[in-house]
């Protein structure tokens, strides 16, 4: 891949990256440093990629390093200060907080927010789909799903997101 490629790569997909790694660590710095590094594996093998392909490969070496990150973190906690927790079957990241404590807390409407208290399966679902604008095809790319898998999880998405906004006392018609 030539370095002009790769430039106009980082241009249009940095920022959009950040925030995506953002939202799904919860930490500034954790997402900063998976952008970089997202970068650094582009510049290795990015070259066989093309267009919006390119974006969907940007955005699953995106979640795969904060998936390696998170377990990484789960190992390094030998005397675990805050219990990592789980909501049907599916790892929530070690940064958010107990479903207990989240709902006790008052939701202010922000769908970003409600994202947050979502599994990681579907909180990356969901932020690819509403917030960066992805077809299902490029969805399918970025997540490694098939096309029932897709519209089967963020079906499924939509419904918990409903729940836990139902739960905390927030409606919004735009939430299936």
């Amino acid at each position: 891949m030539k370095d002009q490629g790769l430039e106009d790569l980082f241009r249009l997909y940095a920022k959009p990256l950040y925030y995506f790694l953002w939202k799904m660590s919860g930490s500034p710095h954790v997402a900063e440093d998976l952008t970089q590094e997202t970068f650094v594996r582009a510049t290795i093998s990015l070259d066989t990629y093309e267009g919006e392909e390119a974006r969907a490969w940007l955005f699953r070496v995106a979640r795969n390093l904060y998936i390696d990150e998170w377990r990484k973190r789960k190992r390094r906690q030998t005397i675990p200060l805050v219990k990592l927790f789980y909501a049907d079957d599916e790892m929530i990241s070690p940064y958010g907080l107990p479903e207990e404590e989240v709902m006790a807390k008052e939701l202010t409407g922000d769908l970003q927010e409600l994202l947050g208290f979502l599994p990681e399966q579907y909180r990356s679902i969901l932020y690819l789909r509403e917030v960066e604008q992805f077809s299902y095809a490029e969805i399918q790319t970025a997540l490694g799903l098939t096309e029932a898998q897709v519209k089967s999880n963020l079906h499924r998405a939509r419904k918990k997101l409903a729940k836990i906004a139902e739960k905390g006392g927030w409606h919004h018609d735009g939430v299936e």
